[in-house]
């Protein structure tokens, strides 16, 4: 009898964060180096881009490089803080005027633009902020006013995978943007992942019970499906997860993740989206 190969399932891995800090910088960089890694989105709002920025250019194009979106994280500056309740409050209070909303996507485009010499592969949003009312139909308008069909970016969905959709947290995202989000980006042919996962409480206090996480999403994910993960190679000091970073990078440089993939007939896709 001839051996079937085993058919595995490509998936998207996503480092949000990327220029946040050197230590998140320095995971990024090492995972995407041993094939752990699809894509990182990157905080052109972060003092450190510019320094951070080039050391992605030979990964390209294995690895996606994408804008984060960010409205939220101040980079030590508390005096331009906004906390993610209040941009909520403004975005769903149509407290946010479309110039001010074409102005931040603006200008954290041209950011990304000019720091790697293209347009983003993709983009998403720092908490998410990306898919909600205004900001997402600022980002549309921003996008095909500035890019050709052939160098449109894709978009992060954070609808979730079919069966993570119980998880109270990844229901609430989807329902503060993600499913809207979604239906409009279709329907005007802007390319999105096929399922999101990756949500949890950021409480994993080691490597196998972030393991155990990633356990219970990889089943859920179909070709063409996003996770996304926060790691970084030590302790962010300052930052909300700081702590949880490094345990997300000590899983996923292990063997165990590389065991888990496999056993669920998943690899993590390097390259185009459209290769999917």
């Amino acid at each position: 009898m001839s051996h079937i190969p085993s058919i595995s399932r490509a998936i998207l891995l996503c480092a949000d964060d990327y220029a946040l800090h050197p230590l998140v910088d320095d995971a990024v960089q090492q995972l995407a180096r041993a094939g752990r890694l699809s894509a990182t989105s990157c905080m052109t709002t972060s003092p450190q881009w510019r320094q951070a920025a080039p050391a992605l250019k030979p990964l390209r194009p294995l690895l996606s490089v994408g804008l984060h979106f960010n409205l939220t994280e101040s980079h030590g500056d508390q005096h331009t803080a906004q906390t993610l309740g209040q941009v909520i409050r403004q975005a769903y209070c149509h407290q946010m005027s479309s110039v001010q909303m074409r102005t931040a996507w603006r200008d954290q485009l041209d950011a990304f633009e000019q720091a790697m010499g293209t347009p983003p592969d993709f983009i998403d949003g720092h908490q998410h902020v990306h898919q909600l009312p205004g900001l997402r139909t600022a980002m549309l308008e921003e996008m095909q006013s500035r890019y050709a069909a052939h160098e449109m970016p894709w978009v992060r969905s954070t609808a979730p995978a079919a069966g993570l959709w119980r998880s109270p947290k990844a229901a609430i995202i989807a329902l503060l943007g993600g499913w809207a989000a979604g239906r409009r980006l279709r329907k005007a042919g802007i390319p999105i992942n096929k399922g999101f996962g990756g949500v949890y409480g950021f409480d994993a206090p080691d490597a196998s019970t972030y393991g155990a996480q990633m356990a219970s999403w990889l089943p859920h994910m179909a070709e063409g499906g996003l996770l996304m993960c926060h790691p970084a190679s030590g302790i962010v000091a300052g930052d909300a997860i700081g702590q949880q970073r490094p345990v997300e990078f000590e899983y996923l440089m292990s063997d165990t993740f590389d065991a888990l993939l496999q056993r669920n007939g998943c690899r993590i896709h390097q390259g185009p989206m459209k290769a999917l």
